[in-house]
């Protein structure tokens, strides 16, 4: 990290003498003030603050006693942001775009500070996006968050045999159901929209019962699909969640007791060398003794 900084400094020949490293501790001080728990916290109630803000200039009685005001405050937390990033930025050159949470970051402030006006009017409403910003601050979203994308590869095989599943299911509705409900089943595309109604369970009943009058067998196909697009799938989609959360968990913890150790290790071999030391004074002094 002091590495990357370092890039940006000015040369040596720039620098006062005998204050090599002044621009690299100036900079880094910068981003540990930026990144420490006191301005962490700030920045989360700010968080807050502007999501009651921005929720409040949708009403527009508010709007017109206390606008002038609710702008102003708006301006003043996104300026807030900017200095923030500013200062991470500052103190950690590329490592900066190297950290995930910091890119969201700059992507959230960045669509704000964008011009809201003529073509780019629509970026004003995306305003509210600095809401999500409460995930990169909040170290237990940032895990629930973590967790989500580890599991991606997972819930992403999931959805593939849902989605052939859903295709063989909808091409065996169509060619059954077709003809005695075409608005629901008379081709695939309306066949997957069905199934998909019924697989959330909204309405399932009637659909399946105007079916079963011309077809009282018609829930030999639709139990089967609701017990296995809905009960199964979704539990399958709830254990890969909850294994990618626990697995993030476990590296959370993995990742503490390490820092534990290490610092338990330095410690040990600090009061080892101070032992050892102790022992050279008393061998040095009980020589002297002797000489005596």
């Amino acid at each position: 990290m002091t590495d990357l900084a370092s890039a940006s400094q000015l040369s040596p020949a720039q620098l006062p003498p005998g204050n090599d490293n002044a621009p690299r501790n100036w900079r880094t001080r910068c981003a540990d003030i930026a990144e420490s728990a006191p301005v962490q916290r700030f920045v989360t109630a700010l968080i807050v603050v502007n999501a009651v803000t921005l929720g409040l200039e949708t009403a527009p009685s508010v709007m017109d006693r206390f606008g002038f005001w609710l702008e102003w405050i708006d301006h003043l937390i996104l300026w807030v942001f900017v200095a923030e990033l500013a200062a991470k930025m500052i103190g950690r050159g590329l490592a900066f775009y190297r950290n995930g949470w910091n890119l969201f970051d700059l992507v959230v402030v960045g669509i704000a500070l964008a011009p809201s006006t003529g073509a780019l009017s629509v970026l004003r409403a995306l305003r509210i996006l600095r809401v999500l910003r409460l995930v990169s601050v909040v170290p237990s979203l940032r895990r629930v968050v973590a967790s989500l994308v580890g599991a991606i590869p997972g819930l992403g095989a999931i959805s593939g045999v849902l989605l052939l599943f859903f295709y063989v299911s909808s091409v065996l509705a169509t060619k059954l159901y077709g003809d005695l409900a075409p608005e629901l089943f008379g081709s695939i595309g309306g066949s997957m929209f069905t199934l998909f109604q019924i697989m959330t369970l909204e309405g399932w009943a009637d659909i399946v019962r105007d079916i079963m009058e011309p077809q009282p067998f018609a829930w030999l196909f639709f139990i089967p699909f609701i017990l296995v697009a809905t009960f199964t799938m979704l539990n399958l989609f709830i254990a890969i969640i909850v294994n990618a959360m626990q697995s993030e968990h476990e590296a959370d913890q993995k990742a503490e007791m390490a820092a534990i150790q290490e610092a338990s290790d330095a410690e040990t071999a600090t009061l080892t060398a101070e032992i050892a030391r102790v022992r050279q004074d008393i061998a040095e002094l009980k020589a002297l003794v002797e000489k005596r």
